[in-house]
């Protein structure tokens, strides 16, 4: 579990937080949070776009982004212990391996269709976010 440091109230009461003090944030701390929440709504849209089937110049990239980044997501939270290159490295890397197979398999059976990518990578992603999600609650 997280604690969150607070500095104690300065002497005239002033300050930031409630009750004088300020609160203790890394730096970059909030960019992080920002730039995650911004990556989860471009990746909802683009799963929108495409299962929707709008005509929209956003449909190519957002459906690509999410592509990547829902495998990618589903390895990094598996992968905490790693350096964070490292981790981004192995995360990317199984993504793009994840949509590769994924491809293959459709093409070799016949079955290819682009809702259907999209539908079995973010399927494929969300059992393996929920199975390490689970594994660690089960320790």
């Amino acid at each position: 579990m997280q604690t969150i440091g607070i500095k104690q109230p300065s002497s005239d009461g002033s300050g930031d937080g409630p009750g004088g003090g300020a609160v203790d944030s890394p730096p970059g701390r909030d960019a992080l949070y920002l730039l995650s929440g911004a990556g989860v709504v471009a990746g909802g849209a683009g799963l929108v776009l495409v299962l929707s089937g709008a005509d929209s110049p956003l449909r190519g990239p957002l459906a690509l982004f999410f592509l990547l980044a829902a495998p990618s997501a589903a390895f990094a939270a598996a992968l905490r212990g790693f350096d964070p290159w490292a981790r981004c490295l192995v995360s990317a890397a199984g993504a793009i391996a994840v949509v590769m197979l994924v491809a293959q398999g459709m093409l070799a059976t016949h079955h290819w269709s682009i809702d259907g990518g999209v539908i079995a990578v973010g399927a494929l992603s969300a059992v393996a976010f929920l199975l390490q999600w689970s594994a660690r609650f089960r320790k």
